[in-house]
């Protein structure tokens, strides 16, 4: 019934996260409603960003300079670093505007359902990173997930003969948040790592 530039739209558009077919085939027609005003301009965006956008070879960061803006600032502590799973997981950093160091993206997490083992990931260059020396600590920031706690443990014992202090996010209940409202593993989380008053 619809033609292939529109099908291929569709399938395309279903194949980003939280898009399944139908919210996808939604998606098209909504953009070719507005063709002149977004649908043209996100092509153009769409097309400029795949070309200028690049990864960090430093931490693996998405930016448009190399090395990326974080770690060309010179305002950045170099001595400490932070390990995310993803440049999703930087951004959510970033966006609090709280952590003054450097970062390093491992580009997913261990996950032996999935087939992604430590050659898939930028492991090799996070050891080299703190074995050239200047890092003073490495935060784990990977998610609180079985994937997430993995990758945080493999970690931990690749740097342990490193002599670099190794801390974790935090767990637990949220600033705000009500008990009645969270889940059995995050009360139980929060209860083991209760501290003093």
């Amino acid at each position: 019934m619809i033609g292939p530039e529109i099908e291929r739209l569709i399938q395309l558009l279903s194949r980003l996260p939280g898009l399944g077919p139908r919210s996808a085939r939604r998606v098209a027609l909504h953009l070719l409603k507005k063709r002149e005003t977004l649908m043209q301009p996100l092509g153009t965006a769409l097309g400029d960003a795949a070309r200028a956008i690049r990864a960090c070879s430093i931490c693996g960061n998405l930016d448009t300079v190399a090395p990326c803006s974080i770690c060309a600032d010179p305002r950045r502590d170099p001595g400490l670093l932070c390990v995310v799973e993803d440049v999703g997981d930087l951004w959510a950093m970033e966006r609090g505007k709280i952590f003054p160091g450097r970062y390093h993206v491992l580009g997913g997490s261990l996950s032996a359902l999935d087939g992604i083992g430590p050659d898939e990931l930028n492991i090799a260059a996070l050891v080299k990173r703190v074995g050239a020396g200047g890092i003073r600590e490495v935060i784990m920031a990977t998610n609180a997930t079985v994937d997430g706690q993995t990758t945080a443990h493999y970690l931990a014992e690749r740097l342990a003969e490193l002599s670099v202090p190794l801390t974790r996010l935090a767990h637990g209940v949220p600033v705000g948040g009500e008990l009645d409202w969270l889940d059995d593993g995050t009360l139980a989380t929060a209860l083991k790592a209760r501290r003093a008053l």
